[in-house]
């Protein structure tokens, strides 16, 4: 199975990831994962540090001529920042008389509670590592999971349905003729607009609403759509709470800093109707498989994959650090105060969009070697290729 660490701070000298489990024979290129990483960079709204990084990753062990050995493979992102921060993120020594503690937490992030539940007397430590700069080292290693499924013909790829006020109106009538020709086809569409939206008028409005909040000192979250195809049927369990395939999907994107909400299809909106407008009808195929006429069910029934398209959707809160500071208080002093200022977006959602695609990667690749097995690539794609026949078969009677 494939599994991942992170490490590093977002003013420390670099981020790490080791990926253990992938299969050896996997061909990697650099830019599988660069490319991924400066899509991760990008979007109307970000901040003054993404003029500053230029996010490659270095890779470290695992990979030989362009193919992976079966080791763990290592990823290093350098931060270019670390240069401003080496006083402040030393290593070792005792802090400069300049280096002033932040005892002041934001409402809405991890800094009070991080900071009494690991003892600290300043909120720095918790800002380094709970901070979203995480997800980049995040990003590099799941690219290695993308690569792996594009070379079973799976694709998963996202786009955003609104940011604040802008959006969210009915699905985009380019979608479905994207989705047709696989997830990656809306991705290199929505990474088109800066917004990574798919109508020009959604566009216009969500940079219109993301410059007023940028005005006003204030921050802005959204709604992202991820859409997986070529996922073969029956991937997941419903034996085992923990083999479930929603639920490993929906922990994924929670994962994720700010993302506070998951859908598996447009399941709210399903809760308010009768069975009979919600459940995916079953009509005989022509000389194969049953079809469906709708996708409500996002893909998934019983927690395992169905053979339609997964369509998941996570809804990403305004990021908690605001140029117009909320009321906060002192913890030194236990005074009022208005909360800690830190260099921050306005609106990072298309970002987290492309995040969100990143981390559901290793969960679809985890089901899929859970039901073919084996170590190298050969292997498992002669094994898919023989339950996609078997499966082909079981419906042509």
């Amino acid at each position: 199975m494939i599994r991942y660490f992170t490490a590093g701070e977002s003013h420390g000298p670099a981020l790490s990831a080791i990926v253990e489990g992938l299969p050896a024979g996997l061909d990697i290129a650099p830019e599988d994962i660069n490319d991924e990483l400066a899509r991760r960079q990008q979007g109307y709204g970000r901040g003054g540090r993404m003029k500053i990084e230029t996010d490659r990753a270095e890779v470290l062990s695992g990979i030989r001529f362009g193919k992976t050995i079966g080791s763990p493979v290592t990823l290093q992102i350098e931060n270019r920042d670390w240069k401003n921060w080496t006083v402040k993120m030393a290593r070792f020594g005792n802090p400069a008389e300049d280096v002033a503690a932040i005892t002041v937490p934001r409402p809405g992030h991890a800094d009070l509670s991080g900071m009494i539940k690991y003892g600290f007397g300043d909120i720095r430590p918790v800002i380094e590592r709970a901070s979203a700069r995480e997800t980049a080292a995040r990003v590099a290693a799941c690219s290695l999971a993308k690569a792996f499924l594009r070379s079973a013909g799976i694709e998963i790829g996202s786009y955003v349905s609104a940011i604040g006020p802008a959006g969210e109106n009915a699905p985009s009538p380019r979608l479905a003729g994207l989705l047709d020709t696989g997830a990656a086809a809306l991705s290199r569409a929505a990474d088109e607009s800066c917004v990574r939206m798919l109508e020009k008028d959604d566009e216009t409005a969500a940079v219109a609403a993301i410059d007023k909040a940028k005005e006003e000192g204030d921050t802005l979250g959204g709604i992202i759509e991820i859409f997986i195809t070529g996922v073969p049927m029956g991937l997941g369990s419903y034996v085992q709470h923990d083999r479930r395939l929603d639920a490993e999907l929906a922990a994924a994107l929670v994962s994720i800093q700010a993302v506070k909400g998951v859908e598996i299809g447009p399941a709210f909106e399903n809760a308010r109707k009768p069975g009979s407008q919600v459940h995916d009808e079953l009509f005989p195929g022509e000389g194969g498989a049953p079809v469906r006429r709708t996708n409500r069910s996002g893909g998934l029934e019983g927690s395992m994959s169905n053979g339609q398209t997964i369509h998941l959707r996570a809804a990403m809160k305004p990021i908690a650090t605001l140029m117009t500071p909320l009321h906060s208080f002192d913890m030194t002093s236990m005074d009022a105060h208005l909360s800690h200022i830190e260099r921050s977006d306005t609106c990072a959602v298309p970002a987290c969009s492309v995040i969100a695609e990143a981390v559901v990667a290793p969960v679809i690749a985890n089901a899929l070697l859970r039901k073919t097995g084996g170590d190298h690539m050969r292997e498992i794609l002669e094994r898919l290729e023989t339950y996609r026949q078997e499966t082909a078969e079981r419906f042509r009677g």
